[in-house]
């Protein structure tokens, strides 16, 4: 990847505008944890449609529960790797703010490894309440911060694809 092209004046795009977006997403997912905890208890749930609950989980372990029943460790290195993470992209917008599908799915993977930090750190384990089922089958609970790193992870994949597809001059 090759850094964004200095605009009129020779400046970088700015990256103020990805931080501040990141920022929106953890301000939403944080809220919508609150009002979880405020409003249920673990495993309380309330039937929205045939397809859909919202459900007080908690998670201790990664992506689909992964390393959940470990013995307490992966809480500090599932947040190291949200740290770091959260560094990488950072730096990663600093220097591609101008990428426009590139820059949205950084902020959207950035803003939802914060929020899930920050749940790690405040509670030891990460706030879930969206269950999707079907036919009895439950898909693992997410959140909104789980929702922003995979949509954010579709764009990259789609960015990358449409970069594959340009001529190379």
């Amino acid at each position: 990847m090759s850094s964004a092209p200095p605009v009129a004046g020779g400046t970088r795009p700015a990256i103020w505008p990805w931080l501040l977006a990141a920022l929106l997403i953890v301000v939403a997912d944080q809220f919508t944890k609150a009002v979880i905890l405020a409003n249920y208890r673990y495993a309380d749930q309330t039937v929205v449609t045939s397809f859909f609950n919202i459900v007080r989980a908690h998670n201790t372990g990664a992506a689909f529960s992964f390393l959940a029943d470990a013995d307490g460790w992966q809480r500090w290195a599932f947040t190291g790797i949200g740290v770091a993470a959260a560094v990488f992209i950072t730096w990663m917008l600093k220097s591609h703010a101008g990428q426009t599908l590139f820059s949205l799915s950084m902020t959207l993977i950035l803003g939802g490894a914060i929020g899930n930090v920050i749940d790690r750190m405040m509670h030891g384990y990460v706030v879930d309440f969206l269950d999707f089922h079907w036919a009895g089958r439950h898909f693992p609970a997410f959140n909104l911060a789980d929702s922003a790193i995979t949509l954010g992870a579709v764009l990259l994949v789609l960015d990358e694809l449409r970069r594959m597809r340009k001529p190379q001059p």
